[in-house]
């Protein structure tokens, strides 16, 4: 039979146990189908089930010795799991105590059939592969990056801020100009390439970048902004051999993409590249594990560098590259709006904003949407809370009562719980009451609102107030003529290990979204994070940010997980973690929802393996322990032993 008749399956399935290959027996009927790839129905032991799984690799035998089960069905046209694919969801998958399934859940989007069968029909099998593009047309000569890139480096852009416009027309940040061009040169050897970036603001930059210097044909997306068949489509292609730049969002990472030459992360410190699924894998990870596998050129680039990447550049694995052309913003530091009684906007700022709304467009960065997301009581300052259940009060309009946050309820009147006050303030202003404000200063100048409920990716060079959330912000034509970054007292005020890392990465990104030379006022910050956003020695301040947490033992100076399960199943893995020695140290346990207690594991990167081994045997015990029933009551579950690593949620 060719390539063998076992076919060593993956189950696809969240049950630890099941993380192994199995084998299969391939059925005559099935010999031509059931390639290494393939997607597989197999039947499980338990009840006669089918499993899905996929077929990693074909065998002459098996060693088991009993019979084999045969491959129900072989569900796909092509094989969709590549081998290169496979062997990066192990490791990541190995390296978070996971199951690779869960991985490849991520890797492998949903089947359309019709998808399928069209492309499927377009690349038969045993057909020539299309030729590498003769050239590109990327812009001048080889610069510092595309030297490192060529050397196949791991390396720590510094992006250089600004906007630039196309030859079409459209205005993008400069970093997507500086990656398509990397990438345009790697297709020009005939190898591909895989961007990843956060959202779909920065991939709509990024493809107009990539369709001035690459052929439209070599560029395929695969993200989640995508109909379902055109995202499927997109993987697809990925298969067929041809070289290409491959871009999308976090799971991008994971894309087929043939003689892979370059891996590149746009701003790995935004927390949408950090996947929320089991088990749970950071896409800078999985693009460092892959770089290793792969040899491929790894770029993260950013305004401002995460401490993550700070701490590669510190031990040696990451090369610093800064752009040959110093740019920088003309950022000034107003300290007045930090100041109790003082203006939102102080008076620089607002003859900034005034004189520059007549040229062009000017953002405002703020802290909140809607309209007031934070009241207090005008007499006391004390918290507005709700009458009924405690929660917080807001109000959502200009002409719309206070109402609780939580539960809804209304209070109007309203009579505070400490001096009963019967007045509101505002303590939190948001893009609506922003807006309202704004539009009455300024009588005849357009206001335009970008925030989550109504993001915008771009505005026109005309006239105009864009008051836009942290992260909302669009391009303006031809970059803005003045930024203002409000509130950030309060964004600072948040409490969270990585708040000073976020804000600093949301003002660097929203500083370079303006016109060359145009001001851009810092509202309410002082001390060393004001002055290393005025000076932009944002590596730096990762650095002394990177050296506070190594001093504390926090991440990423440290690799973390967490634990979570009722108290009596954590006391075994929580002893086998303290039996592993230096290096490890096991914080809790403490209580969580729903009668649920976690444990915090912090390890030296040197005992992460050792950890990871600990708690995946842990979670394969406990789910397949055996509990006796008791009569007259009903069938127990077994427990639940959560692992997460790298999650920094314990840690505010």
């Amino acid at each position: 039979m060719p390539g063998g008749r076992v076919a060593r399956v993956a189950i696809d399935s969240p049950l630890p146990q099941l993380d192994q290959l199995f084998d299969y027996a391939v059925p005559e009927a099935l010999a031509d189908q059931a390639v290494a790839g393939a997607a597989v129905r197999v039947p499980l032991r338990s009840g006669g089930r089918l499993a899905r799984g996929w077929i990693v690799e074909l065998a002459d035998q098996s060693a088991y010795e009993g019979r084999l089960s045969e491959v129900e069905e072989v569900t796909t046209l092509v094989p969709v799991l590549a081998p290169e694919v496979w062997a990066l969801a192990r490791r990541v998958a190995d390296r978070a105590a996971g199951s690779a399934s869960d991985v490849l859940r991520l890797a492998i989007p949903p089947r359309y059939v019709r998808v399928e069968k069209s492309w499927a029909k377009e690349h038969p099998a045993g057909a020539e592969r299309p030729a590498a593009p003769e050239a590109t047309d990327a812009p001048g000569e080889p610069d510092a990056l595309d030297r490192a890139v060529a050397d196949r480096a791991r390396i720590a852009l510094q992006a250089l801020p600004g906007v630039t416009t196309l030859d079409g027309g459209a205005t993008v940040g400069r970093w997507a100009t500086t990656l398509a061009s990397a990438a345009a040169r790697v297709l020009a050897r005939g190898e591909s390439t895989i961007i990843a970036v956060p959202d779909h603001r920065d991939l709509a930059q990024l493809e107009q970048a990539l369709h001035a210097v690459a052929p439209a044909d070599r560029i395929t997306r695969v993200d989640a902004g995508q109909t379902g068949g055109a995202r499927y489509r997109g993987f697809l292609d990925c298969l067929d051999g041809t070289p290409r730049v491959v871009i999308g969002n976090r799971s991008a990472v994971y894309a087929p993409a043939a003689r892979l030459g370059l891996i590149a992360l746009w701003d790995d410190g935004d927390p949408l590249h950090a996947e929320p699924l089991s088990p749970g894998v950071h896409a800078r990870d999985a693009a460092l594990v892959r770089q290793e596998q792969s040899g491929a050129a790894l770029v993260f680039s950013a305004h401002a560098r995460s401490t993550e990447v700070q701490r590669l550049v510190g031990i040696g694995w990451c090369r610093q590259v800064e752009p040959e052309r110093i740019a920088r913003p003309r950022i000034v530091v107003d300290e007045a709006g930090s100041d109790p009684g003082t203006a939102r906007i102080p008076s620089a700022a607002w003859r900034a904003a005034r004189d520059a709304a007549r040229e062009g467009p000017v953002l405002l960065q703020v802290a909140r949407p809607g309209y007031a997301a934070a009241l207090a009581c005008a007499r006391c300052g004390a918290p507005a809370t709700c009458a009924a259940c405690g929660g917080g009060l807001e109000q959502r309009g200009p002409r719309t009562p206070p109402a609780c946050r939580v539960c809804g309820t209304h209070a109007n009147p309203f009579r505070c719980a400490e001096c009963e006050g019967e007045r509101l303030r505002m303590v939190t202003v948001g893009t609506e009451r922003t807006a309202e404000e704004l539009g009455r200063a300024f009588p005849g100048t357009r206001v335009i609102v970008s925030d989550g409920a109504r993001p915008l990716t771009e505005v026109g060079p005309e006239p105009a107030l864009v008051i836009a959330t942290r992260g909302a912000e669009p391009v303006a034509a031809g970059g803005y003529r003045a930024v203002l970054l409000l509130d950030g007292e309060r964004m600072l005020l948040r409490e969270a290990l990585r708040v000073s890392e976020d804000c600093v990465r949301w003002w660097a990104d929203a500083a370079a979204l303006a016109a060359d030379d145009a001001p851009v006022h810092l509202v309410g910050v002082r001390g060393r994070i004001a002055t290393a956003l005025a000076t932009w020695t944002l590596a730096a301040w990762a650095e002394e940010e990177l050296t506070a947490r190594r001093e504390l033992r926090f991440p990423p100076a440290v690799r973390v997980a967490t634990v979570t399960a009722r108290g009596p199943v954590l006391e075994r893995p929580i002893a086998e973690l303290r039996a592993l020695g230096e290096g490890v140290d096991v914080l809790g346990p403490v209580p969580v929802d729903d009668g649920l207690e976690r444990v915090v594991v912090r390890m030296d990167y040197g005992r992460a393996q050792a950890v990871a081994a600990s708690l995946r045997a842990s979670m394969i015990r406990v789910a397949t322990e055996r509990r006796r029933p008791v009569q007259g009551q009903p069938v127990r579950r077994p427990p639940t032993l959560r692992v997460r690593f790298d999650d920094l949620e314990a840690f505010g």
